[in-house]
């Protein structure tokens, strides 16, 4: 076989790059992450840091969302310090669809308008009912870890199955927020709500 010749070169650079991160999303949500036995052991911030990130290749957001084709990408994370960290680690110097992401730790009552992604963690208890019914109105990625919070109006939700991170998807709260989200994303969703 000629050894110039691989699966490589018939595979552009970009499709290369989408396969990967579909791989590690993959990874994350189906593989054994959590599970014991693995031989890397990722805790569960760790993983739903990756995921947030591999979101980012997922979902389309309205043209209007980013000032400048180079505009960074900002993803916000409330109530969730260890989150932020494993974040900023797996996002380092990361360049998506030409946006730098940006990682933001802000408070329930900051201002997150200007995020592209929010994540709320599990204990904004009494406020993520009030920023979802504000960030809805939004071009906002909504993502949360609790109970409740698609039917409060979030976009996407983690739980935990078989000691595994999964995620929910609900469709109406993306078409609200005028965002459009991959059939790839979608097909590994533990449970789609809503119509395409």
């Amino acid at each position: 076989m000629n050894p110039d010749f691989s699966i490589r070169t018939l595979w552009p650079t970009t499709l290369r790059s989408r396969a990967f991160g579909w791989l590690v999303l993959a990874i994350c949500l189906l593989g054994g992450a959590c599970s014991q036995g693995a031989d890397l052991v990722m805790t569960e911030p760790e993983v739903k840091a990756l995921c947030l990130l591999n979101f980012t290749k997922y979902v389309t957001w309205p043209g209007a969302t980013f000032p400048a084709s180079d505009s960074s990408l900002r993803i916000g994370v409330i109530s969730h310090s260890k989150l932020v960290d494993d974040l900023e680690k797996v996002s380092k110097g990361k360049v998506i669809a030409g946006h730098e992401i940006r990682i933001l730790e802000l408070k329930p009552d900051g201002d997150w308008s200007k995020c592209q992604i929010l994540f709320v963690g599990a204990d904004a208890k009494s406020e993520f009912a009030e920023i979802l019914s504000k960030a809805g109105k939004l071009p906002i990625l909504t993502v949360g870890e609790r109970d409740g919070f698609l039917e409060a109006g979030g976009v996407i939700n983690f739980v935990k199955k078989d000691n595994k991170v999964r995620f929910e998807v609900d469709l109406n709260a993306a078409h609200q927020a005028g965002l459009q989200i991959s059939s790839k994303l979608l097909s590994l969703a533990d449970a789609v709500h809503g119509k395409q």
